[in-house]
């Protein structure tokens, strides 16, 4: 049987010293807490160079499945008529490249850095150079691992974008723009492997290419 309470008890409050106590860990909880919970967990421009580098890595993907399925041929060594884009992308068109793996790509905006200032192509029809933020390594090849095979457009000579078809010799004192990745700038190989990388770091990689020219094709 439950014991009925008095009617004369009463419920012991806090004195003043423990209320002013408890407060004061309350205070100093909120301290710690609230500055942890409000720090953001990542730049807003670090998430978009992650997601530009996965973007090079389905390329870089896509253009060795072609190459599986096309005698171990990337689109760049491909003509036009048999579903590459040899000719084109000599006049600079390097839509077409986007064109011949673009089944194995998911959609347009897959050719399009998301801190790219461009606009993606809302389908592949509509796809043209200036929805595209990569360049393209004319001279890329599946048995020439370290050759360029693509990455970010914002790479400047002497102060000036460059754009169309290029020639970086190994000594090219080319640089990274505060463009897209603010003076550096993500890079995919021939061999399928995608680097994050400075003007420095870009210059060494244009020397062991063994590539002499290193003939890219920027969209214009």
């Amino acid at each position: 049987m439950k014991a009925k309470l008095s009617s004369h008890s009463k419920v012991r409050g806090l004195t003043l010293p423990e209320t002013l106590i408890t407060l004061g860990v309350i205070l100093i909880l909120a301290l710690i807490l609230v500055p942890a919970l409000s720090r953001p967990t990542g730049s807003p421009q670090k998430a978009k160079r992650i997601s530009c580098v996965y973007n090079l890595k389905q390329i870089a993907l896509a253009f060795r499945i072609f190459a599986n399925e096309h005698n171990d041929l990337f689109p760049t060594q491909l003509s036009d008529e048999k579903g590459g884009a040899k000719q084109s992308i000599e006049h600079g068109d390097s839509y077409r490249v986007f064109l011949g793996i673009s089944n194995e790509l998911s959609a347009p905006k897959m050719a399009l850095c998301p801190a790219d200032d461009r606009l993606a192509a809302v389908d592949w029809q509509s796809l043209s150079n200036t929805k595209i933020s990569y360049f393209i390594g004319l001279a890329a090849q599946d048995t020439r691992p370290d050759m360029l095979l693509s990455g970010d457009r914002n790479l400047a000579v002497d102060s000036k974008l460059l754009s169309g078809v290029v020639a970086l010799g190994t000594n090219s004192a080319v640089t990274w723009t505060r463009a897209i990745h603010r003076e550096a700038g993500n890079i995919a190989l021939a061999d399928g492997s995608v680097q994050q990388v400075t003007t420095e770091l870009l210059r060494q990689q244009l020397m062991k290419s063994g590539d002499a020219t290193n003939r890219l094709v920027f969209p214009q």
